[in-house]
């Protein structure tokens, strides 16, 4: 940790690590007024409680005044900073009347401690206890510029001279009380730049992870962005060549030549595939726009499997087991398809022919939980901390040699947590996977 026991922050932190501490410095004070006023309060109401002890007290009027002007006081400091906290919220800048506040209020709570102790002692040296526990709690509470601390530091050494004065101290007795007095401020100024430099190092540590983090942001804003950009070009010459293979197979060609054809458009299809999941992958990212619809879920499932029977020619018996009815969350429906599908479609690459894939849907915690099962050839252990991240060594061909982009279950997880949900996956070696989706649910 940097130690600051005789600088203050350099420029390009100064002004705003003051605006910061400032707006610490004001809550101290409105929590420190308002518990000073309880306290003073409580002693007032004990006057009331237990009138005949307390004002045989020696120095009772001395201490009935003061305990009148603390309670006022208090409440003042309290209303002030509360306006000035509200000031600042508004502007979001330190003015010179805030940090006259904060020092007024910080030589005023000195100053209590150290009247409280005299008035309650003919003997000053008695009085160094309060004097040494308000120069500890202002010291915590409030964060002070080096000058600010000097400041302070003579004005309270001025008071406590007074005081010594005022209570008519013999000349030893005030060389002795004056001696202290000079080792309670030293120590008072350690503790405040210490407390000084701890507050400011985490703060510049905090500003930092911040300037990181947005650093991180723009670069990732970017690269989805171009990510995008080249996707989206890469459409218009891979959709020249699939149509310029198209219009080949029009003529008389040979065997080889339609093999070669045949192999053109695969490798258009799947380039196309991987362009649709970058941009999607992209969108995903940037899009700050998620609409969701309240959407009974058995049907939505249904109607997907009814889909995937049709167009995907599935020999796999696809099946939906649920326990609740009507089961209600709120999804978008064309991004909770692309999820549905892209599971299904993964248990069925995995699983062999004529194998069953279950649909679970259930109920837990006020969530509704989907879980896609099949017995297929299971996830190795190594691949399932990396299994949602984009282009890990988890995309691997399927079964029939059905080949991954990398990016479908990375999107899968982007869907979800955009949805406030979650998803997980168990799986085994041989014996097949759960990929299980959480959901919030909404009432009926």
């Amino acid at each position: 940790m940097d130690k600051h026991l005789f600088k203050n922050l350099p420029g390009k932190y100064k002004n705003a690590y003051r605006n910061y501490y400032t707006s610490q410095n004001l809550a101290a004070v409105r929590v420190g007024s308002i518990i000073f006023l309880i306290l003073n309060a409580i002693i007032r109401l004990l006057y009331f409680i237990f009138p005949l002890s307390l004002t045989r007290a020696e120095n009772f009027p001395e201490f009935n005044i003061a305990n009148w002007v603390f309670m006022i006081s208090a409440l003042l400091f309290y209303i002030i900073s509360n306006f000035l906290i509200e000031n600042f919220r508004k502007n979001k800048a330190t003015t010179a009347i805030m940090s006259l506040f904060v020092f007024s209020f910080s030589l005023y709570i000195i100053l209590c401690g150290m009247f409280s102790s005299f008035i309650a002692t003919a003997n000053p040296r008695n009085a160094l206890t309060l004097y040494l526990i308000s120069l500890i709690i202002i010291s915590i509470l409030c964060v002070f510029e080096v000058y600010e601390t000097i400041m302070l530091m003579v004005a309270v050494e001025v008071l406590f001279t007074s005081l010594l004065t005022f209570s008519h101290t013999d000349p030893t007795e005030m060389i002795y009380n004056q001696l202290v007095s000079f080792i309670l401020l030293g120590g008072f100024y350690l503790i405040s730049r210490y407390f000084f430099s701890y507050k400011a190092n985490f703060w510049m540590q905090v500003n930092e992870i911040k300037e990181k983090n947005l650093e991180i942001e723009r670069g990732s804003a970017f690269k989805s962005q171009l990510l995008g950009t080249v996707a989206h070009d890469l459409r218009n010459p891979i959709a020249a060549v699939e149509t310029l293979a198209m219009m080949m197979e029009m003529d008389d060609i040979d065997a080889d030549t339609q093999d070669t054809l045949n192999l053109m458009k695969a490798s258009c299809i799947r380039a196309r595939t991987i362009i649709d999941d970058l941009l999607e992958s992209a969108r995903n990212e940037n899009s700050g726009d998620f609409t969701t619809v309240k959407t009974e879920l058995n049907g939505l499932i249904r109607d997907n499997i009814d889909v995937w029977k049709i167009h995907r020619e599935a020999k796999n018996t696809i099946e939906l087991i649920s326990s609740i009815s009507p089961a209600f969350a709120e999804v978008n429906y064309e991004k909770f398809t692309r999820v549905l599908d892209n599971l299904v479609g993964n248990a069925l690459k995995f699983s062999k022919e004529k194998s069953k894939i279950e649909i679970f849907l259930t109920r837990g915690n006020q969530q509704i939980i989907i879980e896609v099962k099949d017995r297929g050839q299971g996830i190795p252990a190594d691949m399932l901390p990396v299994i949602f991240t984009p282009f890990s060594k988890a995309g691997r061909p399927g079964l029939k040699g059905e080949q991954s982009t990398g990016l479908g279950l990375s999107i899968v997880k982007q869907i979800i947590e955009k949805h406030k949900g979650k998803i997980e996956v168990e799986s085994e070696v041989g014996i097949g996977s759960t990929f299980r989706i959480v959901l919030p649910e909404i009432a009926d």
